[in-house]
């Protein structure tokens, strides 16, 4: 017997045999039409997107060779060598850059998830149907509307590249998976 789906649960009498959790839960269904709504998911795609653009920009931040090899001192005087420094403030230099640079990735990662996924559902809805033209469509828009302060020279190459990559991430992802 599931135990998720066992009587003192939360499932309720009315869970299939072979389903974890009831489809008839309150709780289940509310969780359903958010995840249906444009907002549900452009909000979770935003917040998804802010948790991994951290996750990457502080592994990039770790991996950086830029990174500064002198600390600014009092101005008119000359910088003071990071190596210098005792380690204590050594890793305090470091982690607070760490941190910056993760949060401004982490934000514009957020920024293009919820941009995508919600001009994406908003294509898919108006047209509905459920194709590569949705992705492709948003893909340009977003990549458009990001590099709208670049001139119309950028816009049309953000459009391009995004609108490639959503085609080429949408067909893979729409290509047939072998059975082992």
């Amino acid at each position: 017997m599931n135990p998720l789906s066992g009587a003192g649960a939360g499932a309720g009498a009315g869970a299939p045999a072979g389903s974890p959790y009831d489809p008839n839960d309150p709780n289940i269904k509310r969780l359903n039409a958010m995840m249906e709504s444009c907002f549900g998911k452009a909000a979770l795609s935003g917040v998804m997107g802010f948790g991994m653009g951290g996750l990457f920009g502080m592994f990039m931040a770790s991996m950086s060779y830029d990174t500064p090899f002198h600390t600014p001192g009092a101005p008119g005087s000359a910088p003071q060598s990071i190596t210098s420094l005792p380690l204590r403030q050594q890793l305090k230099i470091g982690f607070k850059d760490m941190g910056s640079r993760s949060y401004s990735t982490a934000k514009n990662f957020g920024l293009v998830g919820l941009m995508f996924s919600g001009i994406e559902c908003g294509i898919e809805g108006y047209r509905a149907k459920n194709d590569m033209f949705n992705g492709t469509a948003a893909g340009c828009l977003t990549g458009g509307i990001l590099a709208r302060s670049g001139g119309p020279t950028a816009v049309a190459g953000g459009c391009a590249a995004f609108a490639a990559f959503s085609a080429a991430i949408d067909a893979w992802l729409r290509q047939p998976k072998d059975e082992d």
